[in-house]
């Protein structure tokens, strides 16, 4: 039997951030994975996108928090996780967008976003080139931005191994041992563990770990695709989201990273349930095409790949985190609805400081997104 303080299950984009905040902390933190290494699951999927241009105030605060972790990552630790402070712009095409926009302005500015509503003059030296036809306008956010998930999985890493964390990868949990209350063991297909704390990260997994506790989490994966092209010399900075639904796709989102290149995705039209990683053909005729309405000067550019991650989703978009009802040792930080890369390195910090360093400055974020909340709300910026 392996004894900690805390013991992650999931080295993702949440589970190495909450690692190494905890680690940092003086507690005996290990973290079990079951690929070989860490960022291996969701976490190199992402594209890369971190906003703070959300619609509830929890979101809002982890990723105001994640900015401020990741953008200051080489200045503060001497990593390189290729932040790029491009900002987000949502153009607007129709009337029922700006209303919807322009009410959620009013929530970001309460809660300190740095985003305004632009002109479609603005918008044109912003963004060279894009299709100006029926175009309204749209909010911008200069302070949101983009990193390369697999460097800033590294980063995080390294500094929870420096800060004493225990990694044990290619280790599959398989079972627990409970009494009434409490998680007593963690057993994999090597080892056992015990913990003060344990901590479910397990993304799109997460509902078969609660499972094993008799916990059932209203947690379901799906499918999403994305692309990255040739790199380019830069022409533009934001990531531009197109809230607009059509046929077979909801949103769509792409930008340029700091290698020249551009990445993109789209949200499929019904969602694709399941755990099936393979690309398919649809993606590109359907993504491509939108893309090029709305900014025709992306026409000439190679595909180099496209790939499919997995988007653990709940009922109403928004992630399940809190102490477990049943088990008193097991903390819930799951759900990320394909966010878990932005909300990572926010969510691990608020994580520590509340329930370990008692901080309750942050509380209204952990009431919000309350595990056994009722599901009446929906996030308006998925």
């Amino acid at each position: 039997m392996k004894n900690y303080d805390i013991l992650v299950i999931g080295a993702g984009s949440i589970g190495l951030a909450t690692a190494y905040e905890f680690a940092k902390r003086g507690l005996k933190v290990a973290v079990i994975d079951k690929e070989a290494s860490p960022g291996q699951g969701e976490n190199k999927s992402a594209i890369g996108g971190i906003r703070a241009t959300h619609s509830d105030p929890s979101k809002i605060a982890i990723s105001l928090k994640s900015i401020e972790l990741v953008s200051s990552m080489q200045k503060k630790h001497g990593y390189n996780v290729q932040w790029k402070q491009g900002g987000y712009f949502y153009p607007v095409y129709t009337k029922a967008d700006e209303i919807t926009l322009k009410e959620l302005l009013k929530i970001q500015h309460q809660l300190e976003v740095n985003i305004s509503w632009i002109s479609p003059k603005e918008t044109e030296t912003l963004i060279p080139g894009i299709n100006t036809k029926n175009l309204r306008g749209g909010t911008y956010s200069p302070g949101d931005g983009s990193a390369s998930p697999m460097m800033l999985a590294d980063a995080y890493y390294q500094l929870s191994r420096k800060a004493g964390a225990e990694y044990f990868f290619r280790e599959s949990v398989v079972d627990m041992k409970c009494d009434r209350t409490k998680i007593n063991k963690v057993v994999t297909n090597k080892n056992e563990y015990s913990a003060g704390m344990i901590i479910n990260c397990a993304g799109a997994y997460a509902k078969d770990i609660a499972k094993m506790s008799g916990e059932d989490i209203p947690v379901f994966p799906e499918s999403h695709e994305a692309g990255i092209t040739q790199p380019v010399k830069s022409f533009f900075d934001p990531m531009i989201v197109d809230i607009r639904p059509v046929a077979e796709s909801q949103n769509y989102y792409f930008y340029q990273n700091r290698e020249g290149q551009i990445i993109f995705c789209i949200t499929p039209l019904p969602p694709i349930s399941g755990t099936d990683r393979d690309s398919t053909s649809a993606f590109l005729p359907q993504v491509v095409k939108r893309m090029i309405e709305i900014y025709p000067r992306l026409r000439n550019l190679y595909v180099r790949r496209t790939w499919r991650g997995l988007y653990p989703m709940t009922p109403d978009g928004f992630p399940l985190v809190g102490m477990s009802n049943k088990m008193e040792n097991n903390l819930l930080a799951v759900g990320m609805c394909g966010q878990g890369f932005m909300l990572g390195p926010g969510l691990g910090k608020l994580m520590a400081e509340y329930y370990i360093d008692n901080e309750i400055k942050h509380k209204y974020v952990f009431d919000g997104l309350n595990p056994y909340r009722k599901f009446v709300a929906e996030e308006k910026l998925k």
